[in-house]
């Protein structure tokens, strides 16, 4: 069980990192107007709060690995990085689109639940 655990909190860092990458890289290119559905001007006014929200999601990546890297005693490491990606993903739900829950809270949830039956 620890294993499937470590693998979907590696899955989960691996959507920060792709979400930095959107956010701070591809925000206002087509593909990351697509993903967000952000207008040319939208995305262009608003690109630098775009590249900070990418650098904090890449923080919680970056935290998760950390909590992997450590093995067995990195598991309150991985407990503290998956509830902040919970919350973070509970609050998007609440306040942009009901989608962040599925695409960023349900992935951690089931993360954390997993990491607690190993």
């Amino acid at each position: 069980m620890a294993t499937v655990a470590n693998i979907l909190v590696g899955l989960v860092a691996l959507l920060h990192l792709y979400f930095l990458v959107l956010e701070m890289f591809l925000w206002t290119t087509p593909t990351g107007r697509r993903v967000f559905a952000t207008t040319p001007e939208f995305a262009q006014a608003s690109r630098t709060l775009a590249a900070n929200q990418g650098l904090y999601n890449g923080f919680l990546a970056a935290g998760l690995v950390w909590g992997l890297a450590e093995g067995v005693e990195g598991f309150h490491i991985k407990l503290f990085f998956l509830s902040c990606v919970i919350v973070a993903g509970l609050y998007g739900a609440w306040t942009v689109s009901r989608r962040i829950f599925y695409v960023q809270a349900l992935p951690a949830i089931a993360a954390l639940v997993l990491l607690h039956f190993h």
